[in-house]
């Protein structure tokens, strides 16, 4: 007999995606009042066709046996990367606030690189439950996370995207580090990792100029340091209760992009440290719930799978957090489940059935 589906993890993923709604929501008045002609259009592709349709492919997903996923996974990770490709195809990708990300078919934008991150997952969990004997081989464990990590750190490079390169590289490494990884394998990763993006700071001026800015963001606030100064202020200004839900006034003015990056500013100030508080335990109590599911899944592939899924959707929304409280660079990645973005909601969800789906195999 089928198992009930976990209900603390139901009810965390229903909450912060019925949070997540009325946040944006608050979001969305304040740039309308700024007089973005654009505004309907964009609320009805997050509210409709991300919200809506992230609904529809979590009850799909979540009806799906997750074990299916593992003959798909290279299918589906090569289909993910042929998507990259396509953003460098004149008339089909286009680029928007400096990155190569986005393809138009039949007048709707998709960004591939969210697609990625839920293949990369898939890829990697069915790889380290195929060779499990063998994860604690450098050339079997580190050489494979090397291979699937190759082609997505060059395309989203190109792009360049590094913020879901970053998610990417985090969360493929913890599901090689739940199969087994060795400490010294880790190490070595660590110090590769930390050398990559010694490289990509040099290499790389808007790269270098955020992590500048994140070590001494009082200089250039007109410019480089100028949303994480709004940011903080919003925040600021909402104290212990914040100035209650809908009256932030920084939305109002000069927070950018109120409904994107900076949708926890907005949560912040309405808020305060309360509700705030609340947002970010919510989504610890989402990764360490979902790393519950993992260990208590009856297969190998079901649990890599639950920590990438757990990690990834936790992860993006500390990652977005951190930078909003100047704890991080600023980096482009989303608030999951909150901020704008068609693409992100409906992969987001997607993989938040997935997540559901394995939570009924467990051990009783």
């Amino acid at each position: 007999m089928r198992q009930r589906i976990d209900k603390p993890l139901a009810f965390l993923i229903a909450s912060l995606v019925l949070g997540g709604a009325m946040i944006f929501v608050s979001a969305a008045f304040g740039v309308l009042g700024r007089g973005f002609s654009g505004i309907t259009s964009v609320a009805f592709s997050h509210l409709v066709l991300g919200v809506g349709g992230g609904c529809i492919l979590l009850l799909i997903t979540l009806n799906f046996n997750y074990r299916h996923w593992r003959k798909f996974a290279p299918y589906i990770f090569a289909l993910a990367l042929v998507g990259m490709l396509l953003v460098f195809i004149p008339n089909l990708g286009f680029a928007h606030g400096g990155g190569q990300r986005w393809i138009v078919i039949f007048g709707v934008s998709f960004q591939p690189s969210e697609f990625l991150k839920i293949a990369a997952i898939l890829i990697a969990a069915a790889y380290y439950s195929t060779i499990r004997a063998k994860v604690e081989s450098f050339l079997w464990g580190v050489g494979g996370l090397v291979v699937i990590l190759a082609a997505p750190i060059v395309l989203l490079v190109m792009q360049p995207d590094i913020g879901t390169l970053g998610i990417i590289c985090i969360t493929v490494f913890g599901v090689f580090f739940a199969a087994g990884a060795r400490v010294r394998d880790i190490a070595i990763l660590l110090c590769i990792a930390l050398l990559s993006l010694g490289i990509l700071v040099y290499e790389k001026p808007h790269v270098r100029d955020r992590v500048l800015t994140f070590f001494n963001p009082a200089e250039n606030q007109l410019a480089e340091g100028y949303q994480i100064s709004q940011s903080l202020m919003a925040i600021g200004s909402g104290q212990v209760f914040g100035r209650g839900y809908g009256q932030s006034i920084q939305k109002f003015t000069y927070l950018p992009e109120p409904m994107g990056d900076s949708v926890f500013a907005v949560a912040g100030e309405e808020l305060g440290f309360v509700g705030s508080t609340v947002i970010v335990l919510m989504f610890l109590a989402l990764a360490l719930r979902g790393y519950v599911v993992a260990a208590r899944t009856t297969d190998l592939f079901g649990g890599l799978l639950a920590v990438g899924i757990s990690t990834y959707l936790a992860g993006e929304a500390f990652i977005n957090i951190a930078a909003m409280l100047g704890l991080a660079p600023l980096t482009g990645v989303p608030l999951t489940f909150v901020s704008q973005g068609g693409s992100a909601m409906l992969i987001s969800l997607a993989s938040a059935g997935i997540l559901l789906n394995i939570s009924r195999s467990r051990r009783v």
